[in-house]
């Protein structure tokens, strides 16, 4: 066993110390901080080509990956690991009156001894066996932790057989802009160098599954993330003649009831369940207040998947949302009837269908009506709308969308379906290769050889249940399941692109073994010390020297 704990803790409270939230000035200070430690290891003295400060591609921050290398001296080996992990957090806003205090733990846990606080809180806090502050487990003991193996092996070099190299990316808890540039990277070195990635090491959170849950989980792959979009369309009318029209939002609110929360849109594969999907945003598109229903509503929700390609995706949910159209239209129908006859007025029949297109499909019907006019028009609305630079991803799809519906014959009520944000692609780990095989064997034989040394069991899960820069190394989607990403997507090309061709280059299997805690993202996130500042490098060596050794 590595004597690691009082290093790595040192490490975990340099970084943590410097307030790195993503797309803020932060973000540069900490890869400045990390390049200027590296740097400063004689091996990188030596060796100054060796570690590498990336400016992000395509980027409208200002920010950089650190990215370095140790070739072995035990024996010539063109293996290489790679490890990595994101230097940014999310924000401090949550810790209120103790926000000044957020990024330097001592102080924060002085000052949390005096709250009000919950009781598993406050017993952690007590026990000594923990350490609180924003990005103490989201990630920064986890960066520290491949930090601490880095210098090791700098120092080291004759222990290792082939070569370790660690990219610590930026821009992780927003767009993922920093693995996505560090690919390219990636691959440079791997022409120049001759690198066989054979494995990737992430080290991001890890956390109980259920309350009671004793387990350190380590993942072999990743969850795949979505986020399916709707921009729903009505027919407006004056709020005093309610019924002569229909309110988005009435459509809106059946679909999000139709697909929060459904239980049938968790995707199952070997023996493990997503969690449904859920609304992260509900809202009309009226500019202003006036007394006319909206004219039209945008609604998108968090889809987490297993096996389910997002075309898959894209099926289930218009079969979803025809459910919920006509669930729509038939409450709609009810209401009218019940105040016709409440009110001694007419009903008279609606003219509505229930009406579901995903965007490609309204996008080619427009295509094949209108031609090079309507191409051109959409092409040039999307290079003045990338002139207001407050509209993300997800509103600036939604405009498109809401352009390109005016152009449609037929504006009675539908819904669009498309993609308005990253897609975070799964990754299934199941030994369908040499490279997977010796990945898991490697993890395998590790968890065997350390778990003597730690009380809870160490257990192994085949996908890390939040969104991490895992999905951006490998590929386990077809050329069909990008398509529906790129052709669904409106920002496509313009606001958002992703090169899919960078992420089969490097494509190799990956693990996480990262710090275990509680709490990340919030006021009190900790991590346990022992597990995170020992067990966490102590594995992760055991895989690298199971993995590099010659058979």
């Amino acid at each position: 066993m590595l004597s690691c704990r009082d290093e790595v803790l040192f490490l975990t409270n340099q970084l943590v110390n410097i307030e790195s939230i993503v797309n803020s000035d932060g973000e540069k200070e900490i890869s400045q901080a990390i390049y200027t430690l590296v740097s400063s290891f004689p091996y990188f003295i030596k060796n100054p080509t060796f570690v590498t400060k990336q400016k992000t591609i395509d980027d409208e921050q200002e920010r950089y990956n650190v990215i370095a290398f140790v070739k072995g001296t035990k024996k010539k080996s063109d293996k290489t690991v790679i490890l990595m992990g994101h230097m940014d957090t999310v924000g401090i806003d949550d810790f209120n009156q103790l926000k000044d205090k957020a990024c330097y733990p001592e102080e924060l846990m002085k000052a949390l001894k005096t709250e009000d606080l919950p009781p598993m809180v406050e017993n952690h806090l007590n026990s000594g066996d923990y350490l609180f502050g924003r990005g103490v487990l989201d990630m920064k003991s986890g960066v520290a932790s491949h930090l601490y193996l880095l210098k090791y092996y700098s120092e080291h070099p004759e222990e290792l057989e082939g070569n370790l190299l660690l990219v610590v990316e930026c821009d992780e808890e927003d767009g993922s802009h920093g693995i996505l540039s560090a690919l390219k990277e990636l691959k440079s070195l791997k022409d120049e160098h001759h690198f066989d990635y054979v494995a990737a090491i992430n080290s991001d959170f890890v956390s109980p599954r259920y309350e009671g849950d004793v387990n350190r989980y380590i993942y072999k792959g990743t969850v795949g993330k979505l986020l399916p979009s709707f921009f729903i369309t009505g027919a407006e009318t004056h709020v005093g003649s309610c019924f002569e029209g229909i309110d988005p939002n009435f459509i809106a609110a059946e679909l999000t009831k139709q697909i929060s929360y459904n239980p049938e849109l968790c995707n199952e594969a070997f023996g493990e369940t997503t969690v449904p999907p859920v609304s992260l945003k509900q809202m009309d598109l009226k500019p202003t207040y006036t007394v006319q229903t909206a004219l039209s509503a945008y609604v998108y929700y968090n889809f987490f998947i297993h096996s389910w390609s997002p075309k898959d995706v894209l099926s289930l949910l218009k079969e979803q949302a025809e459910i919920a159209f006509d669930n729509a239209l038939k409450e709609f129908k009810s209401k009218y009837q019940q105040f016709s006859q409440a009110s001694n007025q007419p009903y008279f029949e609606f003219p509505w269908k229930p009406r579901v297109f995903t965007y490609e499909e309204m996008n080619q019907l427009l295509i094949e009506e209108y031609g090079y006019e309507y191409v051109n028009h959409m092409s040039e609305f999307k290079e003045k709308l990338l002139l207001d630079t407050e509209l993300d991803t997800r509103m600036f799809a939604a405009r498109v969308v809401e352009e390109a519906w005016k152009w449609m014959s037929d504006r009675s009520p539908a819904i669009i379906l498309f993609y308005s944000s990253l897609y975070s692609p799964r990754i299934e780990v199941t030994g369908k290769n040499e490279k997977e095989e010796n990945l898991i064997h490697s993890l395998e034989q590790a968890i065997t050889d350390i778990q003597p040394d730690y009380d809870y069991p160490i257990a192994t899960r085949n996908f890390f249940p939040y969104i991490s820069d895992m999905s951006f190394v490998a590929l386990s989607d077809d050329e069909d399941g990008i398509n529906a990403v790129s052709n669904n997507n409106p920002s496509w090309g313009t606001k958002h692109y992703v090169n899919y061709q960078d992420i089969r280059d490097i494509n190799v299997p990956v693990i996480n073994i990262g710090p275990y805690g509680f709490d990340a993202h919030k006021q009190y996130e900790r991590m346990e010390l022992k597990y995170s500042l020992e067990i966490v490098p102590n594995l992760t060596n055991n895989v690298i020297q199971n993995l590099l050794v010659s058979n």
